[in-house]
């Protein structure tokens, strides 16, 4: 009797757990876990390293200019992938922008935002501040429908479209982009660099929100104040409580808060001060009419390269890397990249100076900009492209899951006679995310399929 017991519990045991298996396998519910089980994986992985420890240290030979660099006879064969200027192009004056002369109001506040989180998602911070964007003038999609497009992760089908998007830690400005101008037909978006408070405040009044990047100061789970990269939706302003209300996708409570005007810009600073517009398509010629100068995108690189250039003569201590950072991102930005590396190679010596009492240094940079990896391989410098991957894919991130940095590692590979690498790297791009198109041209070219 006691025997058939024992086998009756076996069998109750052996019920629960494939019931448990059955609902474990549940998209909803093995998304959770799959999140939980990657989130441990990544805390016990920087325990023993910790990312804000790992220092790329730039090499000390002079960068070739880029005329140089080109004339090999395997850079002929990466034309395809050179910016379409590589000559140094002439200073544009910066002093006085060229904006609409209309006053604002000392108050503004846009109805109709419909607030939309990134929560029980992952990565999800750029589709939904687009939906947001988009959501306010009429577009009926949702933050799946833009991340289906903008990161779709692996071409693994036996995977939901969420699942396969986790390794893609981050969406890029042009990708949110050239998914407005792409799948959609009435509207039109477009970003800049050297943004202001000033024209924040002149787009809002005229009724359209502003999307900018920026910092992230937060504790991390061992207390330490972490930086990470961040979409802030920005829909109104009130100067009488000196700040912007935004719609924040990451916070809980996130809608109609309020950010304070120094906090604002301070954040904003680490990328540059970029800012991104969402609008109708038969109202551009209004939008471009307010930004006024920044209508040009080289004239907003070149007061970007001003602005930075003057923080780096009055900022101090930990900021002063990412006003050295931002020269070499506008130095870019105008093709300049001798220019841009000198200003990196600087940048980075500031961050291995990092006053970590402070916070920890900002390891993910390498996450979201990609200016440096431009400077160095349009430099010649391939084994600083080389290097500085290696150090952002292998210590700075649980996983090597980040396909810019895998492209640009096997750019540099295939420019120092190492194809077989460079393909290795071009196909891992392609698994954290499927067609995406630089990697598929690499390939390409090289005679292969994707």
């Amino acid at each position: 009797m006691n025997k058939l017991k024992n086998i009756d519990k076996r069998w109750l045991i052996a019920g629960v757990v494939a019931i448990g298996i059955l609902f474990a396998l549940l998209p909803p519910i093995r998304n959770r876990i799959s999140t939980q089980f990657d989130l441990l994986r990544t805390r016990v992985i920087y325990y023993f390293n910790p990312p804000s420890e790992a220092v790329f240290e730039p090499s000390e030979q002079n960068p070739l200019t880029i005329e140089t660099a080109i004339g090999t006879a395997r850079a002929e064969m990466m034309l395809t992938l050179t910016p379409a200027s590589t000559s140094t192009p002439k200073p544009v004056s910066t002093s006085k922008p060229t904006i609409t002369p209309t006053a604002v109001p000392a108050k503004v506040v846009l109805p109709g935002v419909t607030y939309v989180d990134q929560h029980n998602r992952w990565n999800y911070c750029g589709p939904a501040n687009l939906t947001m964007a988009l959501n306010f003038w009429g577009w009926s999609g949702n933050r799946d429908d833009v991340a289906k497009v903008v990161k779709p992760g692996s071409p693994d089908t036996s995977k939901s479209f969420i699942e396969r998007g986790l390794p893609d830690k981050n969406v890029m400005p042009y990708e949110l982009v050239d998914f407005v101008n792409t799948q959609t037909t009435e509207y039109r978006a477009l970003s800049r660099y050297g943004g202001n408070m000033d024209l924040v405040k002149r787009l809002i009044a005229a009724g359209f929100p502003v999307v900018v990047e920026k910092g992230y100061y937060e504790r991390d789970y061992t207390g330490k104040i972490d930086w990470l990269g961040h979409y802030l939706f920005t829909t109104g302003y009130d100067d009488s409580r000196d700040g912007f209300i935004v719609q924040d996708a990451y916070l809980k409570p996130g809608k109609d808060l309020l950010s304070k005007y120094e906090e604002y810009e301070d954040g904003w600073r680490s990328f540059n001060y970029l800012f991104m517009v969402v609008y109708p398509a038969e109202r551009e010629a209004e939008v471009l009419g307010i930004l006024g100068s920044w209508a040009d995108p080289q004239w907003a690189a070149q007061y970007a390269l001003s602005r930075a250039e003057e923080e780096i003569q009055e900022l101090e201590g930990n900021n002063l890397f990412f006003a050295w950072f931002n020269k070499g991102t506008s130095h870019v930005a105008l093709n300049q990249y001798a220019d841009a590396s000198i200003a990196y190679d600087q940048a980075f010596r500031q961050y291995a100076g990092w006053d970590t009492t402070k916070g920890n240094r900002p390891f993910r940079m390498m996450w979201y900009q990609t200016g440096p990896y431009f400077a160095y391989y349009y430099s010649a410098r391939y084994q600083d492209v080389i290097n500085l991957a290696n150090t952002t894919l292998n210590d700075t991130i649980s996983t090597p899951t980040l396909e810019e940095s895998l492209l640009w590692r096997g750019r540099a590979y295939y420019m120092i006679g190492d194809t077989e690498s460079a393909v290795k790297d071009y196909r891992a791009a392609l698994q954290v995310h499927m067609n995406w198109f630089p990697a598929v041209q690499a390939l390409q070219e090289l005679g292969m399929q994707p």
